[in-house]
């Protein structure tokens, strides 16, 4: 068994490979790298067999989304490959530095309870600043919004070392996640009704709640472009954002607070479609109508699996953000980590 497997999950990502592959290759410090291709049309297989003899390509049949092909990809390379402790799961448009996984394995290895670890997540155009997705650390507030360190709504911060700490978090980003091999599998991977967008916030949250922990590495730092799959503004990512949202506060929410939880979700949903009124995104509101209505038509599989979790730790015991950031940015004007944890 190889001691971490790194594995980038592709599709239609060719651009990519061939601008950031060097790096991941150089940096890789002798581990393995895998990229598992989720069907492209672009002519990624051929490029890699031709360019990069030395990365083992997964070609997957059809395309399940982040989610359903990690599933997949991870399986096949436990079962063909003889897997690994640690699973790097990588975007393919990302630039890692050097050094970048030591600190995070050297961590994980002296916590057996982390079983998802992060690096700071930079922005490959703006280098100084964090990228939203990740950036420091991932958290969610009592509502259920979730929001980094470095990145609220619209603010994202300059990294000046602030948050070069490595600590507990509730979710750890997709964009570049170190996972503990065995407590994936065992855990069921990602949710494949998911396919994009907040499977990996729905895992941290499911493994936390077997007693495992999400981490924030600040001595590792990568670069990520963003939106290399679906642009940063689009009505399927908003759909997407806002149907898995609801998926995942239904099948993880304490019964006690289920219904109350979900309504003010579905109140504040309403309300921030009126943003998009105003900025004239039509498109996104009817994004926002349709994810409700996949909400409704899903409670009779999500009550299933809401059924089949392990009973719920103590919320209050997990690291919940116990204030509202809607309210905190919005209206208090506090628009970083940092302020509204202090304020």
């Amino acid at each position: 068994m190889d001691r971490l497997a790194i594995v980038i999950l592709n599709f239609n990502g060719q651009k990519f490979l061939a601008q950031f592959l060097p790096s991941v290759l150089q940096h890789a410090d002798g581990h393995r790298v895998y990229v598992a291709d989720n069907a492209s049309t672009d002519g990624s297989v051929a490029f890699l067999k031709s360019n990069f003899p030395t990365i083992r390509v997964i070609e997957l049949t059809h395309n399940s989304g982040y989610a359903g092909g990690y599933n997949e990809a991870l399986n096949l390379v436990r079962k063909h490959y003889g897997g690994a402790t640690y699973y790097a799961l990588v975007n393919s448009d990302i630039e890692p530095t050097p050094n970048w996984i030591a600190p995070i394995i050297r961590l994980m290895d002296g916590h057996s309870r982390i079983a998802a670890c992060q690096p700071k997540i930079r922005d490959y155009a703006r280098r100084e600043y964090f990228e939203h997705a990740g950036a420091a650390g991932g958290f969610m507030d009592y509502l259920g919004y979730v929001f980094c360190r470095g990145r609220v709504f619209a603010t994202f911060e300059t990294d000046q070392g602030q948050y070069n700490d490595n600590r507990r978090v509730f979710w750890a980003t997709g964009a570049c996640l170190v996972v503990r091999a065995d407590v994936f599998h065992q855990s069921g991977g990602f949710d494949a009704d998911f396919f994009a967008h907040m499977e990996e916030i729905d895992w941290c949250w499911r493994i936390q709640r077997l007693g495992y922990e999400a981490w924030t590495c600040g001595e590792s730092v990568v670069y990520h472009v963003g939106g290399g799959t679906l642009p940063k503004v689009n009505p399927h990512k908003t759909y997407l954002n806002y149907r898995n949202s609801l998926f995942m506060l239904y099948k993880n929410l304490p019964s006690r607070w289920l219904w109350v939880k979900i309504l003010y979700r579905l109140v504040l949903d309403g309300l921030s479609s009126g943003l998009f009124v105003k900025q004239g995104q039509f498109a996104d509101v009817w994004a926002i109508i349709r994810a409700h209505f996949a909400f409704y038509a899903h409670l009779p599989k999500l009550r299933r699996q809401r059924q089949l979790l392990k009973p719920q730790q103590q919320f209050s015991e997990l690291p919940i953000f116990q204030k509202s950031i809607v309210w905190q940015y919005f209206v208090k004007g506090r628009k970083t980590f940092l302020e509204m944890s202090n304020g």
